[in-house]
């Protein structure tokens, strides 16, 4: 058996009726232009015609009862996984649209995972408009986060459209980190000298760990150091109990949009992100009278997984940075959120990468006991929003010919947190998956509008228009639309 780490642990014992603890994937692909009537089909055959089922996908619990999850999370292998179970063939109804595509993956999200099998599903859904299907797949957190989720699906693709008889996700193996040693290498020395190390760690680090707390302390009494604290936000909308249904909508940006603005502002990609969604989140929130005069804060997840690991759970840290959702002038809410992410990237990385880990309990910690304790979503959160950036392929890819045209990331939420937020990078694209409580968050699929109108608005304001030439008007404080540049068709499921 495997035992599961602290932190993928965590994520199972915090799993109930209304917060599953899965996260998705959402895969376009354009069939071959000579794909024949039984392309689907035949494809489906293949790959549940291949038993070789890979860690992790051929993991289950050992323990499944929820007194098991919580004092002895491991892991055993399934000799007996049931394909026909866990792939499935949906279709929409023909010409399937996105909305409807929208509609389909927000019930399946909302489903729960089966505790006595291996924790993933896999859903080809065919019947998308010109001549499309879609592939979603959901596997627990515990099992993988944002960065191997992605990094497991991307090497079951190709590069080459020529390609066929692919192995399916879960017959490819992720490869080990250098230097990694196999179940049956293990040994009692190298299982004693492995604790004399973690416990020589956590002297070496008490001190370090210690002084990254006291910081946040000093910046909760003195918000003027910079540094946003848990707990800094105010309770709003998004921070209120949540139901098991979910709601799915989707945005899509060229990559050079996002990066035109980023030079222009001399701010960081993730900085415009948080613009966009800060700016998003202010205007939801303003048509429904519920702004918070305080501005709310973003949990954001920090990848902390060396290049060269291809291993499968969680490896994280996390900072927490002001969306500046109190200020009116879009220039000055940028700068306001530049400055809040440079104080928590300096103070993250006053820590070694070696106590981060620990680091990521600590600060997660309030976070996950409100969500133990059933107080989530009763008192203030430890912030208001998650928003991740997850860097994925910059290569076209296929998979048995058929184009991968998009990838949205479709997360979880839990009480207190109604909403989240993640955005993947693929092939010079940036794809924004919205995830929200149905009922918690009615109309949540403006936010997907709302972020396209906020580049707009920002490119108005930063970028010179075609054809002029001087200064621009980056510093200006008007918030005139000089032009609306033009973009990608907003996707969000109604």
């Amino acid at each position: 058996m495997k035992r599961l780490g602290t932190l993928d642990a965590s994520w199972l014992a915090v799993e109930s009726e209304d917060t599953p603890m899965h996260v998705g994937n959402l895969q376009i692909f354009s069939l071959p232009e000579d794909a024949p009537e039984t392309f689907l089909r035949d494809m489906l055959a293949r790959m549940k015609a291949d038993a070789d089922i890979a860690p992790p996908w051929c993991y289950k619990l050992a323990f499944s009862s929820f007194l098991g999850r919580l004092v002895a999370p491991s892991w055993k292998v399934d000799k007996k996984l049931d394909l026909d179970y866990h792939v499935r063939h949906s279709a929409l109804p023909r010409p399937g649209s996105e909305r409807e595509l929208g509609i389909l993956v927000s019930r399946l999200h909302s489903n729960p995972l089966d505790f006595a099998r291996p924790l993933w599903e896999c859903h080809i859904i065919e019947g998308l408009e010109n001549n499309r299907f879609a592939l979603y797949t959901k596997m627990h957190h515990s099992m993988i986060d944002g960065i191997s989720g992605v990094r497991l699906m991307q090497r079951v693709l190709s590069t080459d459209p020529g390609e066929i008889n692919m192995l399916p996700p879960w017959s490819v193996r992720p490869e080990r980190t250098r230097g990694s040693k196999t179940d049956t290498e293990a040994s009692v020395p190298a299982a004693v000298s492995q604790a004399m190390d973690a416990l020589k760690l956590q002297a070496d680090m008490a001190p370090r760990l210690l002084g990254a707390m006291n910081r946040l302390l000093h910046s909760a009494r003195h918000p003027e150091d910079g540094l946003t604290a848990p707990f800094a936000g105010p309770v709003s909308p998004l921070n209120h109990r949540v139901t098991g249904q979910r709601r799915f909508a989707t945005q899509h940006y060229q990559l050079e949009r996002i990066k035109a603005v980023s030079q222009a502002t001399n701010g960081s990609l993730n900085d415009i992100v948080l613009y966009l969604c800060g700016t998003a989140l202010r205007r939801f929130l303003l048509e429904q009278d519920g702004l918070p005069d305080a501005p709310l804060t973003a949990g954001i997840p920090v990848n902390i997984r060396p290049s060269d690991d291809q291993g499968t759970g969680t490896q994280i840290s996390f900072m927490i940075a002001s969306l500046a959702t109190d200020e009116a002038d879009p220039l000055t809410r940028l700068q306001n959120i530049k400055q809040s992410t440079r104080r928590a990237k300096q103070h993250l990385q006053k820590l070694p990468r070696k106590a981060l880990t620990q680091y990521t309990m600590l600060l997660m910690s309030p976070y996950i006991l409100q969500l133990m304790s059933g107080l989530g979503g009763r008192m203030r959160p430890v912030f208001n929003v998650t928003i991740s950036n997850v860097p994925g392929p910059e290569e076209t890819l296929y998979y048995e010919g058929a184009r991968l045209e998009a990838m949205y990331p479709v997360s979880l939420i839990a009480h207190g947190g109604a909403l989240n937020i993640t955005c993947l990078s693929y092939a010079g694209s940036l794809n924004f998956g919205f995830t929200g409580c149905r009922d918690t968050l009615p109309s949540m699929q403006k936010l997907a509008v709302y972020t396209g109108e906020a580049l707009d608005e920002l490119e108005s304001l930063v970028l010179l228009p075609p054809g002029k030439s001087g200064t621009a008007p980056g510093k200006a404080k008007s918030a005139t639309r000089a032009r609306k540049a033009p973009r990608k068709k907003d996707t969000p499921e109604a």
